[in-house]
């Protein structure tokens, strides 16, 4: 397993002789977490482009919520013949970069999924890695002379200006920053409510130079080309002057944490503890994923499940039962967790990862939460109370309770969940919020409310909901039959067939009325929406998948073979389906502009990564004996490990070749259906 984890090491091509090498490292993003649902990130150039890129964005108590905390790190070596070099790309503030980044950065990796750079400076060659310790919210970044001198000046220029992650870049520095030192830390510290920064240099004796200033206006060219403020400025307390020998690395440390918590591990035993971390993680997952590709999958699904240290009142609840508070990051670097994507999830992250005892805490924590049915579709980041304007979450959470219970044998909590999902069946039949209830003449479900939008296809921008899919979803009531017989066979196992009755009549008729309603003959595939505001949808979209793919699928089989043709013609793509076919009057080649352009093609033609996965399971359910080709429609999927974030998979991809990586840069069910189909195919 040594050898495993030495052998996950991507390392990114770096055209070093044109601009162009330069422009791809702005493009290149990289992410570190701490399991908190804090993290470090930014480009592999060095370059500050988005509102969300930081070398320290702690996980901070409600209301807080994630904070942007130390915003940047200039570097500057000044060799021994005198000359001086920024090691990364500190002259952007024009909008502008330096294309000698590419010629000074001789090569990126990950190794074990942790990032280091390595600097040519004419000659002289620094090493550079960024690592977090595991459920702490700091950053420790280590330079290792290498080659070409004995010994040179490193300056280090932290700038801050903390705020909330997703506050607009111009938001003004009012606040009052102050520079102190205790017990060997340098502190920036502002009035309340932000806790103090504490920086510590180890392996060199520290000289800071006070010059306190404003920086010149920072330009973020991706938050301009998505529509939003690009324009700001940072505090800068000064620097440090640092000499840097073969001898010993020197390490920053940035911390939000106390004196104590910082000081119970030496900075350097932090790497060896997060190495032999990543090792178990390694050991403790399936066989199909004990090699170097899927294994580097593995540790980029650690990055999405973390302890959600903000909502005090929910940790003291669950450790009052024995029980621990879990959750998932939907996607880095917006996305809280939501209750959608967490149940999509959970079995990539943690089942296929052997992580079941999180797995365990995740639905359990989940449950405390039903309300009126319904669990959360968000938690808003700084928030106690999560919001409930979704219809397939809850459903989602039947299958998730399925995949657990199989793959662990853990009845004790399907004993304990139960109750809540029945419940949660009494109040769909009887009617719930936001519109979702059973038609009684059917037994289908149906849902919406004016103003929201309800299934996964969620893109709403002010008042108008682009895709308000308001009625029955096909794959809402492909869940909805799946929940009733999930649920029709734990009765029957924990109290016998007459108690399971009632839920298998109902299931049946679901399965009567589906069958008769969604089939469009002369197409050859599925409604998306019967009984909606403008009568039934016949727009080719990915959602009848579900149909297919689920573990009790709803449409008769003989329709199956149908519809997987057309969708493997007209909706599936190397890295994932798209979200409408091409040729529909709505189609949308690709998503760019700002925020309204973009929510215009989100869920229009828009090729979603995620997808993939119930696209292999129907593949499978029509094509048993086809697991090379269900293995070939996951490539594309695998190479996206290599641009965009690095070593993990984004959220979607443009509708057309080349299928440019857009949205979030790492997207838990990206991550997640992938692995999981990776072990379906083995």
């Amino acid at each position: 397993m040594n050898r495993l984890i030495d052998s996950v090491c991507r390392s990114l091509t770096i055209d070093r002789a044109t601009d162009g090498g330069a422009a791809s490292l702005v493009d290149a993003e990289w992410l570190v977490t701490n399991g908190l649902g804090g993290y470090a990130s930014g480009t592999i150039a060095g370059v500050v482009t988005r509102r969300y890129h930081g070398l320290l964005v702690a996980a901070l108590p409600n209301p807080l919520g994630r904070t942007l905390m130390l915003n940047h790190l200039g570097e500057r070596a000044v060799l021994p013949d005198g000359s001086a070099t920024y090691l990364g790309g500190e002259e952007h503030v024009a909008g502008k970069l330096d294309p000698e980044v590419a010629r000074r950065l001789k090569s990126f990796s990950l190794v074990a999924g942790l990032p280091v750079w390595r600097y040519d400076l004419n000659g002289v060659e620094i090493e550079k890695r960024v690592y977090m310790p595991y459920r702490q919210n700091t950053v420790i970044v280590t330079y290792c002379l290498k080659e070409g001198a004995d010994r040179i000046t490193l300056e280090l220029h932290p700038a801050v200006h903390f705020r909330s992650y997703e506050s607009p870049v111009n938001l003004q520095v009012a606040t009052r920053y102050a520079l102190g030192a205790s017990g060997g830390y340098r502190v920036l510290s502002t009035d309340p409510p932000y806790p103090p920064l504490r920086m510590k240099l180890l392996g060199c004796s520290e000289k800071f130079v006070a010059d306190e200033r404003l920086t010149s206006e920072f330009v973020y060219p991706v938050e301009e080309a998505r529509g939003y403020e690009f324009r700001g400025t940072l505090w800068a307390p000064g620097h440090f002057v640092l000499e840097l020998t073969k001898a010993e690395p020197i390490e920053l440390v940035a911390s939000t944490e106390s004196e104590d918590v910082m000081s119970a591990i030496e900075p350097n035993d932090v790497m060896g503890y997060e190495q032999e971390r990543r090792r178990r993680l390694l050991r403790m997952a399936h066989p199909a994923l004990q090699s170097p590709l899927p294994a580097e999958l593995v540790l980029a699904a650690d990055q999405f499940v973390f302890t959600p240290v903000g909502r005090v009142i929910d940790t003291v609840r669950a450790n009052a039962t024995g029980d621990e508070i879990r959750s998932v990051i939907a996607g880095y670097h917006w996305f809280t967790d939501w209750g959608r994507d967490t149940m999509i999830s959970l079995e990539g992250l943690t089942l296929v990862t052997g992580r079941w005892r999180e797995a365990g805490y995740i639905l359990r924590t989940f449950a405390h939460y039903v309300k009126d049915g319904l669990i959360p579709n968000m938690f808003p980041d700084g928030s106690n109370q999560g919001l409930y304007h979704t219809c397939d979450a809850t459903l989602w959470f039947f299958h998730a309770v399925e995949r657990y219970v199989a793959t662990t044998g853990d009845r004790a909590t399907l004993a304990q969940l139960l109750p809540v999902m029945e419940s949660i069946v009494a109040h769909h039949i009887a009617g719930t919020r936001f519109g979702i209830r059973v038609d009684p003449k059917d037994g289908l479900l149906t849902q919406g409310a004016e103003g929201y939008q309800l299934t996964w296809m969620d893109a709403k921008v002010d008042d108008w909901v682009v895709t308000p899919r308001r009625g029955k979803a096909v794959e809402i009531n492909a869940l909805w039959y799946n929940a009733l017989c999930l649920l029709q066979h734990w009765l029957s196992e924990e109290r016998g067939v007459t108690a399971a009755r009632e839920t298998s009549e109902r299931a049946q008729q679901v399965r009567e009325s589906f069958n008769a309603r969604y089939w469009i003959p002369d197409k050859g595939y599925l409604y998306d929406l019967v009984d909606g505001e403008h009568g039934d949808n016949a727009q080719c979209r990915p959602n009848q998948v579900f149909a297919i793919s689920l573990d009790h699928p709803v449409l008769d089989r003989e329709r199956w073979p149908s519809v997987i043709d057309v969708v493997r013609k007209r909706l599936l793509t190397p890295v994932g389906l798209r979200s409408l076919a091409p040729g529909d009057p709505e189609y949308k080649e690709r998503y760019y502009g700002d925020l309204r352009a973009r929510d215009a093609a989100y869920h229009q033609g828009t090729v979603w990564a995620w997808l993939i996965g119930p696209w292999v399971d129907a593949w499978l359910r029509v094509h048993p004996d086809d697991r090379d080709g269900a293995r070939a429609d996951l490539q594309g999927c695998l190479g996206a490990l290599g641009a965009f974030g690095i070593g993990t998979i984004g959220e979607i991809f443009d509708a057309e070749s080349p299928y440019a990586a857009r949205g979030c840069i790492a997207q838990a069910w990206s991550v997640a259906e992938v692995l999981r189909s990776l072990v379906r195919v083995a």
